[in-house]
């Protein structure tokens, strides 16, 4: 299963349940490895500017386009980025430390040993995993200004992060530009600018992680609903299942006890970053990470298919399908 696919059907059932107008200005791209779709209520031009926003950016930030910033900072073991490319890795980096390196930007060598990046899947043997562990240490990365030092052998990537600065970057150039309401989907990473046209919050759908419906929508107006799971991307071998999400302390698959995690907030990259990092560290160790932070809140499901929901969008979720009779444990910070 790809994301794209998943991200085109919730997309589409998100779309039916926020509604759509006449005046809304729509285009759709494939980029960052995913189908977009982009829809401003206001100047056409506003939608073809967040367009070339994404094109430009990920011709800085993909790993994998041999022109690109990362790629050539990889290549070389250092040198000067743009301007961008630098404060996303800054912001990447506070992220890192955030998380204790259960987001790690250095975790690049592994990904593409395991074939997520090339699409040649592959179970790597233990040693070349053991090995491949010694380039990953996001505290050995090096930013002084926009000048990046990497020790040998460390690759860079920032795909955990990128999409979440993208829609960062696409929503402050609509608000600039005037628009009132709009609806920013990244392939998963959602993000809204004001409301819908009609005064209501948009309702934004999050996946079942075991099934193609939806597990609940949580209305949003100015903020980011951003969604990671182990469904999203994998393959399997000899009828085991391998997920993209790669723990930075082990080399493999996460296996945290969690199906998906749902991060929700106001800045794009932080959700982002969040969602794939606390899949990583598992229920217990995300709900800890939020009591202790503020500027988001969680929609978690565990492997045995329970919904962890933090008191902060208790009022804003709405179970759905299979999850409209279940018990949602709402987690309070005192």
């Amino acid at each position: 299963m790809r994301r794209t696919a998943s991200a085109l059907l919730c997309l589409a059932l998100l779309l039916a349940l926020a509604g759509c107008a006449p005046q809304a200005e729509t285009s759709t791209v494939f980029a960052m490895d995913t189908v977009m779709t982009l829809t401003a209520y206001g100047d056409r031009a506003c939608v073809d500017d967040a367009v070339s926003l994404i094109q430009e950016l990920e011709a800085r930030l993909s790993v994998t386009a041999a022109d690109s910033d990362i790629a050539r900072v990889n290549g070389s073991g250092g040198g000067d980025a743009a301007p961008e490319t630098a404060a996303l890795l800054k912001r990447a980096l506070e992220l890192c430390k955030l998380t204790g390196g259960a987001l790690d930007v250095t975790v690049y060598p592994l990904v593409r040993a395991w074939g997520f990046t090339t699409g040649a899947y592959r179970v790597p043997e233990d040693a070349e995993i053991a090995e491949l562990l010694t380039y990953v240490d996001h505290t050995a990365v090096k930013l002084d200004g926009q000048t990046v030092s990497l020790p040998a052998g460390a690759m860079l990537d920032l795909g955990a992060v990128a999409k979440g600065w993208t829609g960062d970057k696409i929503a402050a150039l609509w608000r600039e530009a005037g628009v009132k309401s709009g609806l920013i989907n990244l392939g998963g990473n959602v993000q809204t600018v004001g409301g819908k046209p009609d005064g209501s919050d948009w309702v934004v759908g999050i996946r079942d992680p075991f099934s193609e419906g939806l597990l609940g929508a949580v209305s949003a107006r100015d903020l980011a609903v951003i969604t990671s799971g182990g469904y999203q991307r994998y393959f399997e071998q000899d009828g085991v299942r391998y997920c993209h999400i790669i723990d930075p302390k082990t080399g493999r698959p996460a296996d945290s006890g969690l199906a998906s995690v749902t991060v929700v907030g106001e800045e794009g990259v932080l959700c982002d970053g969040l969602s794939t990092a606390l899949y990583v560290l598992g229920p217990e160790e995300a709900v800890r990470l939020w009591r202790e932070n503020t500027g988001f809140d969680l929609v978690l499901v565990t492997d045995g298919g329970e919904v962890i929901l933090t008191e902060g969008i208790e009022g804003r979720f709405t179970p759905m399908g299979a999850y409209t009779d279940k018990e949602i444990k709402v987690m309070r910070r005192g």
